[in-house]
């Protein structure tokens, strides 16, 4: 008899400790992907490499209507007695299923893969409105955990839904990919010279070939549309005509795709720090040089009128000039931060100081930036030569992004970026953006435009997908997202004339509903997702 599913998962992760997805950070919001987490562009037709039947996929049809119907098993999400993410559903009220769905569209009687999800149903089932499906972002970002936030932020509304938060094919606990690298956070700096970009070439060009080599045949489904066709089987198999969505981050051009590859299967779609689809791929990562660099800004502004607290400078150019100083020293020698034993050590060099920065950089909150000015001081210490004791919290953190605990979660991030569209393959090519943007941004211009896996990655299997429908959506987009610049979802709001657009000033931030804490943002998205009516107008929010 095959094993079920969700007992092959439980136990592959009782032979591994990684950080749960509480303590985990996620690539392009706090962390990263998982964190792993943040970034070529969409221009061209979106259905060409697969038959219409696989393209526009139908309940029934030829081949697909299996997956479609097939009967769900809800089970415990508990994988073991170290299961947090298990535990915390649980304890919400949440329950687990698999769903089958085929690795390659065109070929619906070969190899499938299991996706995995949870569900917290509706209570209030007399006043039901539908399932909400959830989409966390990364790329690469598992989305099993969601519900109970999401549920918490809804209110009074949440009982009207079943909250489903499937992770997508090849993430989290959906037959995870691992190219078995010697790291998570794929991400590195070019450095401050030409050596230092040479060693990436090298490096990165070394994390392509590993993935090839030992998850090469998974590679070419990996993209965002066929996570579309998954999240349709999901429909399907949840027995609903309709799905409304709530998608975060890259959570949004997952959003966008199925509006356009299903036209008619979604009902109340909220797109969260929205990407315009043009910006889908390999470029994701490089549009947010502007944005990191004005987040930058405002943090140093904010730790320098906290001097007397983090000793970090009196001035913005102060606070500057001793970051840049420590990137200096850790390209001279490698940075060593620990927990007070050698052997938990974790040396850090002149590519990850800049990382560190990027994924700390999402939310402008009081907490968040002190969180990154004590690991500055940590940086700084070991800079000068001190032995630096770290909380236990943050040397996991640097072990997942900089070390193999993180491999999975940072395979699964470029597996998706290098499905979705092409990279410039000449490494001369990324050398002349990094010493174009250097001096304008010495921080986050050789990190963002630095070469990365994809240069080297086999073409898409397919075209990305070019917007032409028009959708009903509402936008969500702060004026100074660090991730996906607020362009963006104005933009996408221009490729969706039907949609609403609502704006956050002045607000530093990536990702807004139910977690910020504006409630001009979170009445917004409630009164929307409870009525079903989009505002009249756009509308515009203040941080508080």
């Amino acid at each position: 008899m095959t094993e079920p599913h969700h007992r092959r998962i439980a136990r592959r992760k009782a032979r591994r400790t990684v950080p749960t997805a509480a303590g985990r950070p996620r690539l392009l919001r706090r962390a990263g992907a998982a964190a792993l987490a943040l970034t070529a562009c969409l221009a061209v037709t979106a259905t060409t490499a697969l038959p219409a039947q696989a393209a526009d996929s139908a309940d029934g049809a030829p081949g697909l209507d299996r997956y479609y119907r097939q009967r769900l098993d809800w089970h415990s999400c508990v994988l073991g007695p170290e299961d947090q993410d298990g535990a915390a559903l649980e304890q919400a009220g949440a329950r687990c299923a698999d769903v089958t769905v085929p690795l390659d569209y065109r070929d619906p009687g070969g190899r499938t893969v299991t996706l995995a999800l949870s569900r917290i149903k509706a209570t209030d089932t007399r006043h039901r409105i539908g399932t909400l499906v959830l989409n966390d972002g990364g790329p690469g970002g598992p989305t099993i955990g969601a519900p109970p936030r999401v549920h918490a932020a809804l209110k009074e509304t949440a009982g009207r839904y079943d909250i489903v938060g499937p992770d997508p094919r090849f993430v989290g606990r959906s037959e995870p990919v691992d190219c078995g690298w010697p790291v998570g956070f794929s991400l590195r700096s070019a450095g401050i010279g030409r050596a230092g970009f040479d060693r990436q070439v090298s490096f990165q060009r070394d994390l392509a070939a590993r993935c090839r080599s030992t998850v090469g045949d998974l590679l070419p489904f990996a993209s965002t549309r066929d996570a579309a066709r998954d999240l349709d089987v999901v429909r399907g198999a949840l027995g609903e005509r309709r799905i409304s969505y709530l998608g975060l981050s890259y959570g949004t051009y997952l959003g966008t795709v199925y509006t356009q590859m299903f036209p008619g299967r979604y009902d109340r779609m909220v797109l969260d720090s929205a990407l315009d689809p043009r910006h889908a791929g390999p470029s994701f990562i490089p549009i947010g040089v502007a944005g990191n660099d004005r987040a930058f800004a405002d943090w140093a502004d904010w730790v320098a009128a906290r001097h007397d607290t983090y000793g970090l400078g009196r001035t913005h150019e102060e606070v500057t000039a001793g970051i840049l100083r420590t990137v200096g020293t850790a390209a001279a020698r490698p940075l060593v931060v620990g927990t007070g034993t050698g052997a938990d050590a974790v040396e850090i060099d002149a590519s990850q100081v800049p990382a560190l920065f990027f994924v700390q950089l999402s939310s402008d909150s009081d907490v968040d930036r002190a969180s990154l000015a004590e690991l500055t001081v940590l940086l700084t210490g070991a800079a000068a030569g001190r032995p630096v004791t770290a909380p236990p919290q943050t040397v996991a953190l640097l072990r997942f992004l900089f070390g193999a605990q993180g491999s999975s979660a940072g395979s699964a991030l470029q597996a998706i970026l290098c499905a979705d569209g092409t990279a410039p393959r000449d490494p001369e090519y990324y050398w002349r953006e990094i010493e174009r943007s250097r001096a304008a941004s010495p921080l986050f211009g050789p990190l963002l435009d630095d070469i990365t896996p994809c240069a080297f990655w086999d073409p898409p299997r397919e075209e990305p997908t070019e917007v032409r429908r028009d959708a009903r959506a509402l936008i969500l987009a702060a004026t100074g997202d660090p991730r996906t610049p607020y362009r963006d979802g104005v933009t996408l709001h221009g490729l969706l004339p039907s949609s609403r657009l609502l704006t956050l000033r002045g607000a530093d931030r990536h990702e807004l509903f139910g977690t910020y804490g504006n409630a001009c943002v979170d009445d917004a998205v409630n009164a929307y997702l409870a009525g079903g009516r989009l505002p009249k107008t756009d509308v515009v929010c203040t941080r508080g």
